[in-house]
């Protein structure tokens, strides 16, 4: 569905109205609805930019290829944006999180080189060792 566009730039109803086959009036309820905000200029002519021709491609595929209607859009729109705010959230907290244990390990690491997790000794057993044992315990077991 995507319109092809000019780079960098800012578009007036009716050139966005053309490029998506749409009525202007459509776009204006769009923006009634709160679909859209276009930016306006000194004389209150509609401006949209890239931004919101992306926004307006969304709009245009839930309602013509899924049949949403206008009431959907809004709160699937809403639940866009939340989600896009939770997920910035999320990194900053995943940021903080490993910038915190970046900070800790470095604190930690002069005294000692103390590892995160104490290693233990282990006993090894040598592969012929281990032989000899296991065919001692059959022996014996036949044995009995």
């Amino acid at each position: 569905m995507a319109a092809k566009r000019k780079s960098k730039g800012a578009y007036m109803i009716s050139a966005v109205a053309e490029m998506y086959e749409i009525h202007p009036q459509t776009l204006r309820l769009y923006e009634r609805e709160g679909l859209l905000k276009p930016s306006r200029t000194e004389g209150n002519t509609r401006l949209y930019t890239d931004e919101d021709l992306e926004r307006l491609e969304f709009i245009l595929n839930l309602a013509r290829d899924l049949g949403v209607n206008i009431a959907g859009i809004a709160i699937i729109l809403q639940m866009r944006e939340r989600m896009e705010e939770m997920n910035r959230q999320m990194q900053s907290f995943v940021e903080y999180v490993r910038s915190e244990m970046l900070t800790r390990f470095q604190q930690a690491a002069p005294s000692g080189g103390a590892a995160i997790v104490p290693l233990r000794k282990m006993a090894v057993v040598k592969p012929a060792a281990a032989k000899a044992t296991t065919a001692a315990k059959t022996v014996a077991a036949k044995k009995s």
